[in-house]
Order: C-alpha cells, then structure tokens, then sequence
C-alpha cells in the first residue's frame, strides 16, 4: 500500500471510492510526508504507547501513527471514509477504526480496556469549529490523558499559548492553560493540505499538567467567571461578572472580592492571570 503523504496517493483512492469532500466536517487531507513525520515526532508518540486518533480521514496520518506506536484507535464520524480506511489501513494489525461521534465515546472505557488505565496520547486533525469543544471535553471529562497533538488554525494556536494582556488571550487560553503546558511545534501552510484550506495552521501539543498549577475550590464557577470576563472584553470586570446569566453575585461581593485581592476596581478581566481567576473563585466561593 502506498503512504497517502503523497498528493498522487491520496487523489487515487478518493477517486476510487467516488469521495466528495463534506463542508460539514471540515475535511482536509495532509499531503506532505515531512509535515506528517515532524508531528509524529513532536507529538513524543514511541512503541510503548496507545494512541487516539481523531478525524483519520482516509488514514493518512494513521498510517504513521501505526508504524510509531504499540496501538491505535482512529475515531471518524464520516460513514463514507470507513471503507477507504479498510483498504488503507488493511497491513496494520495493531489498528482500530471506530466510526463514531469522539463527543459521544466513552475515553474512559476505551483507556481502561486497551491501556490498563494508563494515560493515553490523542492525535487529531480536526474541523476548526469543533476544536474548542473537543479539547475541553477531553479535559474536562479528567480522561487519562498524557497530551493531545492537534492540528488547528493558526490563530487558535496562538491564542491557547498566550497571557494576559494581549489581545489573543481569552477563555480558552486560560483553560487550556489551566489543564495542559501549551507548546507550538511547526506552522503548516494550506498548500500542504487537499483541498486547500483559507487559512494556515498549526500543530500545538498540550502535556497535561500532572498536578494543577493553580489551587481552586469549584473549577466551574473558576470558568463560569472566566467566560463572564471575557464575555464583554471592553467591560471592567466588576460589569463583566454582574452582567453574566451564569452568576448571581451583588456589585458589593465583588467589589470586595476584587478589593481584597488588592487589585483595582476599574481592571478588566483581559489583565488577570490564571491564578488571579483561580484566587477571585476562591473568594467568591466562600
């Protein structure tokens, strides 16, 4: 079988199986072996360990995934790419394709039953959109997780990696950064992709935290106070959280929160760090 890094390879078999690309799932298919080879490589995969892939597509990355490590578990919610995979992936025996909704599979059985509970690695190259979702997911289910590489737009990389201050720094670099230690490994251009995506990528991979970097009593209200924050960035952050429909604090309890934390009251939430957020929780929370 030939390796699908090849953009001859991978426009053969779509032609084969009469496959048309689905807007709806945001498909697009890697056709650089050296991008393939330089995300196997950071994303620390060995022989040792059980991955999950999501979005395999027609296996291309897989196939990689599969001569790297001991086993993995290609997830794809697209009916019509389970045939190609079949034939693509056929020549490795330690390969799995389920095809299922990832938001909708139990991890947890999943890392029990084929990784003795051992924490596994995630791999995945998904639609945009769906991004966000599906890494808070993972992390927030507390799956056993040693890192998830994954390819996402450019900006969405920068914007999980960056602090307070910058216009980038939001939600999710906060919850991302409250789980996982963030590093970008290479930039991708859209020419490495069939079709051609509009925008450029990236491939970051997130290594969960062993422990949390930040002590906080009630991790959802820790993030229900992060998305008020960032709800109405221009808003201080006394008008951010009063004006949230997930909180129900008077202006008093959190100008004294604030106050007590010696911090001033016309400050936007845009200029608290993690622990700030996690010490303002704490605060509120008692």
């Amino acid at each position: 079988m030939a390796t699908l890094g090849n953009p001859k390879n991978t426009a053969e078999i779509l032609k084969k199986y009469n496959f048309s690309f689905q807007k709806k799932f945001g498909q697009n298919f890697l056709i650089d072996n050296h991008i393939l080879e330089s995300i196997i490589k950071g994303s620390g995969v060995t022989k040792d360990d059980f991955v999950l892939e999501i979005g395999p597509g027609i296996g291309t990355m897989t196939q990689y995934l599969c001569e790297s490590a001991r086993e993995v578990v290609a997830v794809e919610i697209d009916k019509s790419l389970i045939p190609i995979l079949d034939e693509t992936l056929q020549m490795y025996d330690n390969a799995t394709v389920i095809n299922e909704d990832i938001l909708k599979l139990d991890i947890n059985k999943l890392a029990a039953e084929r990784n003795q509970n051992k924490p596994i690695k995630v791999i995945a190259n998904l639609p945009y959109y769906i991004t966000t979702p599906i890494i808070m997911g993972l992390f927030e289910s507390h799956v056993p997780i040693d890192s998830i590489t994954i390819m996402v737009q450019k900006e969405v990389a920068d914007r999980m990696q960056v602090g307070p201050g910058t216009k980038d720094y939001g939600a999710l670099s906060l919850a991302v950064q409250y789980y996982a230690e963030p590093k970008i490994i290479l930039n991708v251009s859209p020419n490495c992709f069939m079709p051609k995506p509009k925008v450029g990528s990236a491939v970051i991979r997130l290594t969960r935290h062993k422990n949390p970097t930040v002590k906080v009593e009630n991790e959802k209200l820790m993030f229900r106070i992060i998305r008020a924050s960032f709800n109405q960035r221009r808003k201080t952050l006394i008008n951010g959280l009063r004006n949230s429909n997930e909180l129900s604090y008077t202006k008093e309890q959190i100008q004294k929160a604030i106050e007590d934390m010696g911090l001033s009251l016309t400050i936007r939430g845009e200029a608290l760090t993690l622990e700030q957020f996690a010490q303002l929780s704490n605060q509120l929370n008692k």
